[in-house]
């Protein structure tokens, strides 16, 4: 059956009013990576079937599909029916029309979300210093601690030496066991630079009295520095809040227009079918497999922020997050927030009878298809590292042209 058709302006228009639209790229990751639509999600046509019914919680979503002239409509159209979704369009014209309207496209993944973290540092003026600064401190054992906020198997692959894997959702939790003293400097890391500029930020808008600063284009600025990395490290984060933690993240996101709804007005969000309500758990791994609040999907609190695009295709949707402890799911709706999303934390429910089992994983791509960071491994050419740094400080103005995203910051 042929899907009909939405023009590229339609689509924009949706966006702008913030209407639910699930904007799918057909083509696989690496194909995506070469450039997209700001607000467009990858599905690849042939992981559909795997990946709809998680990613795509709404039935009768608008669905608007497009490629860039491989013929993936039709085959995704009818998928995308068979699983009993009825509102699918797809994009006149494909990804050709979108480029002749005049209408940007972005190039590699979790786009949208690394433009926000580029925005975040130009109106906060995130504090930064560049790797030599940060290897001079370490080599004169300078009160520093280096929290790398990567996820664990990302660290593990390669670290700054003497750091500690603190993954961002976790950051405002474990800080104060990671740094107890309030002279020590603290030191966030990624591998590039939206994780540790969300991250550094984090800890900044949520009140900790000690000095941080990012460590400016992470792994990829110490290599690039001619610094050397640590590989194999297992060093973790515990939890330990600095004081007034729980409180000031709270306080965070209530200026971010975060609301917090008890367990009987999240049920009667869930009851609203006539939206998409994504609900995820934003506790570590295995806190989630211990025992979760039936429903919710996990995700970390990091990793939510920087793969929305992944997590929450839908744009417009609603999220719920939970979090026993209730800082993580604070920190990470204030972001989810100012990214244009009508955020909600889940307060309690933990006292209710809880699924005990690990989080549900989707399979995983085909390698061959796979877009390869230029940030991960250990041997990606300085070129291209350098590349990717110099499309990342394009990113504010580029949202500028583009001017469909809504973004604010507190």
């Amino acid at each position: 059956m042929t899907a009909p058709t939405v023009t590229p302006s339609q689509v924009r228009c949706a966006l702008l009013l913030r209407d639910e639209i699930a904007f799918l790229d057909l083509r696989h990751e690496a194909a995506y990576a070469t450039g997209h639509p700001l607000f467009a999600a990858n599905m690849a046509a042939d992981r559909i079937a795997l990946e709809a019914e998680t990613r795509l919680p709404r039935k009768d979503v608008p669905v608007v599909v497009y490629d860039a002239g491989e013929g993936l409509v039709p085959l995704a159209t009818d998928r995308l029916m068979a699983l009993g979704y009825s509102n699918v369009r797809q994009l006149d014209g494909g990804l050709q029309a979108w480029q002749e309207a005049g209408y940007e496209l972005f190039q590699d993944v979790n786009s949208y979300a690394k433009a926000f973290g580029e925005l975040v540092e130009s109106r906060r003026h995130t504090p930064s210093l560049p790797a030599d600064e940060v290897a001079a401190l370490i080599a004169g054992k300078a009160n520093i601690a280096v929290l790398d906020v990567r996820r664990f198997d990302e660290y593990a692959t390669m670290n700054i030496p003497g750091s500690v894997s603190v993954p961002g959702g976790e950051l405002v939790l474990r800080a104060g066991r990671a740094a107890p003293d309030p002279e020590t400097t603290i030191v966030v890391n990624c591998a590039g630079r939206t994780r540790s500029i969300i991250g550094t930020q984090s800890l900044i808008n949520a009140g900790i009295t000690n000095k941080v600063v990012a460590l400016r284009n992470g792994t990829i600025g110490w290599t690039l520095a001619g610094q050397d990395l640590e590989h194999g490290a297992d060093k973790r984060g515990e939890i330990g809040a600095f004081e007034g933690a729980k409180a000031n993240a709270r306080e965070v996101a209530y200026r971010a227009g975060v609301r917090h709804v008890g367990p009987e007005e999240a049920n009667a969000l869930q009851a609203q079918t006539h939206r998409t309500l994504y609900r995820f758990d934003v506790r570590a791994a295995e806190e989630y497999a211990a025992g979760h609040i039936p429903g919710f999907r996990h995700y970390p609190g990091g990793q939510l922020v920087q793969e929305i695009d992944m997590a929450a295709p839908v744009r417009g949707a609603r999220i719920l997050l939970t979090d026993n402890m209730g800082v993580r799911a604070d920190m990470t709706a204030s972001w989810l927030a100012q990214m244009g999303w009508e955020a909600y934390v889940l307060d309690g429910g933990y006292d209710r009878a809880l699924e005990i089992k690990p989080p549900a994983v989707l399979p995983k791509p085909d390698p061959a298809h796979r877009y390869r960071r230029p940030y991960e491994g250990t041997d990606v050419q300085a070129s291209a590292m350098q590349a990717y740094l110099d499309w990342e400080y394009g990113l504010v103005e580029q949202l500028r042209r583009d001017a469909t995203h809504g973004f604010f910051v507190i």
